[in-house]
């Protein structure tokens, strides 16, 4: 007989609509064998609630968690500097911890805080000049190198913008050592480049803190060769607590021919159900931050201006029916509302040509939609939308609602209009962008406020906040739908993988603005405990008693 595994006294909201709540789960071979309320059963393990919420695992359908493992392993944090003094001298110390690192590495800067015109590798040469050094943002779609990284990437006053990216340079024509967009890895591919060891080691870091926040799953959203050698030898080492779902990258230099047959090689290699390849990302925009946000109408503010789609009309066609035929999933990075025409008109190409199937097309972020795009979205693809940055920042000049003006800052983070048009809808942090956390960004999605100890702001349309339910619903079944994984994860039933979190407090009855103050008990993945609270965490040695009511 196999072991078995009982969690008891609790209060379980298994989000399965056939039965809402149980107060116990009985776990056997990674997999929920019973769950019910009255007396529970016999087990070998015993673990109790003391009364506590369990949940789900829940899962994030769009970080980036190898990057950002990697920066929690190797990179200085600027995400707090605010002044170009406090940046040299962040870097300066990290680079000092650091000796043994080929290059030098920084994440974060607050655009707003920092940009084109007051970084530059001059300064930054001031707190590293021997050493290679990459600072990116905090959209990670800006980044500056100091002189020696610029002249080991080959940039001169010659160089030539490579596709769908951005050199700056001065008033001479200098090169700053500022990058836009597809610049920056180009010229980091021609920098020394971390280990392998290193990759792992920001895996590793990767997931503990995403199962201490209480995920069990992910889809990373820019999967390219390294991504996926990384997350395949994390597997292969039996390394891995949680499940990868990949979206791999494709840019405007592909072909239909050369992205299919990339993609479903890859796809063969990284089958699943714990790493697989099922999807294929565009970048069909930038941001606004660095104005390569893509508009149906200029930007607002006085500078004005635009940015075109990232892919031509035809091309995202072409690409988007062929892909859709191999049936992948499409995963696109929407900011601007002419981005999300685009990858609308070509969605609706490929249902026109293929028909439909349940491929969990998505649409990311969303920042701008034109109000005639709302039902446009409804079966065609999921709306996969980050919460926290629908709301008036309480230090970061709030330089993208400048550029959107207010003609259309109505449409701008309008969550409401999509789910009411009839939109499908996912939860997601972005994380290294913003926070992995998702009790901040449940807690945004509902006040669309920053947290209460942030000084914040009155709410950003208010009007188009979410309910708790469709915030919790966007972490766990629809998030596990859009993974391709709702078969078996996302909710708890008999035969579904053992993935559930414990929490401090009740979510559904404490003040929303008190949300984020959460901390995850427990995590199991496949019935195993990867994440216990040091100080709330316990085990009992015994069966503990029945009779919660259940509510």
């Amino acid at each position: 007989m196999a072991e078995t595994t009982l969690v008891c006294n609790a209060r379980i909201r298994t989000m399965d609509p056939a039965r809402p709540w149980a107060e116990w789960i009985l776990i056997a071979e990674g997999r929920i064998r019973a769950l019910g309320s009255g007396e529970a059963p016999p087990a070998d393990q015993v673990i109790d609630a003391a009364g506590r919420l369990v949940l789900p695992g829940f899962q994030d359908a769009h970080v980036h968690l190898l990057s950002g493992g990697t920066d929690l392993a190797t990179a200085a944090m600027l995400y707090d500097v605010a002044s170009p003094a406090e940046l040299l001298e962040a870097v300066a110390a990290h680079a000092a911890r650091c000796p043994g690192l080929a290059v030098v590495l920084g994440s974060g800067w607050q655009p707003g805080v920092f940009g084109d015109h007051n970084l530059t590798a001059e300064l930054l040469d001031r707190a590293v000049a021997d050493r290679p050094l990459v600072v990116y943002d905090s959209s990670f779609h800006n980044a500056c190198l100091n002189s020696l990284a610029l002249e080991m990437a080959g940039i001169t006053h010659t160089t030539p913008d490579p596709p769908n990216g951005h050199i700056v340079r001065d008033a001479s024509g200098r090169a700053t050592g500022m990058l836009h967009e597809e610049a920056i890895p180009w010229a980091v591919a021609r920098l020394p480049q971390l280990t392998d060891d290193d990759y792992l080691a920001g895996l590793l870091a990767a997931q503990a803190h995403a199962n201490a926040l209480g995920i069990t799953g992910v889809l990373d959203p820019r999967v390219t060769e390294l991504e996926a050698r990384i997350y395949a030898r994390g597997l292969a080492e039996g390394a891995l607590t949680l499940r990868i779902a990949g979206a791999a990258l494709v840019t405007a230099a592909d072909t239909p021919e050369t992205a299919v047959a990339r993609l479903s090689a890859l796809r063969q290699a990284h089958p699943g159900p714990d790493f697989q390849v099922q999807s294929a990302k565009f970048f069909m925009d930038g941001v606004f931050e660095n104005r390569t946000a893509a508009c149906l109408a200029d930007y607002a503010d006085p500078p004005g201006g635009n940015a075109p789609c990232m892919f031509a009309a035809a091309q995202t066609r072409e690409l988007f029916v062929a892909l859709d035929a191999a049936r992948f999933a499409i995963h696109v990075h929407v900011i601007g509302d002419a981005a999300a025409r685009r990858a609308i008109e070509g969605l609706e190409a490929a249902r026109a040509a293929n028909g439909m199937w349940p491929a969990q097309h998505q649409l990311a972020h969303l920042q701008l939609l034109h109000p005639e795009d709302h039902a446009r979205i409804a079966g065609l693809a999921t709306a996969n939308i980050q919460p926290l940055w629908a709301r008036y920042d309480p230090v970061v000049p709030d330089i993208a609602l400048e550029m959107i003006g207010p003609a259309r800052l109505g449409e701008t983070y309008a969550f409401r209009k999509m789910l009411d048009a009839g939109a499908d809808w996912c939860l997601s942090s972005d994380w290294a962008v913003s926070t992995l956390n998702p009790f901040e960004i449940i807690e945004t999605a509902i006040t669309r406020q920053a947290r209460r100890h942030e000084s914040p702001r009155e709410p950003f349309l208010p009007d188009q906040a979410l309910t708790v339910e469709e915030a919790v619903l966007g972490y766990t079944t629809h998030a596990a739908r859009a993974c391709w994984r709702d078969g078996f994860t996302g909710m708890l039933r008999p035969g579904f993988s053992a993935d559930l979190i414990m929490l401090d407090q009740d979510i559904f009855a404490v003040p929303p603005d008190r949300i984020s103050e959460t901390r995850v008990v427990r995590t199991l993945f496949k019935g195993r405990t990867v994440w216990r609270d040091p100080v709330l965490g316990w085990e009992s040695p015994a069966p503990c008693d029945a009779g919660l009511p259940a509510s």
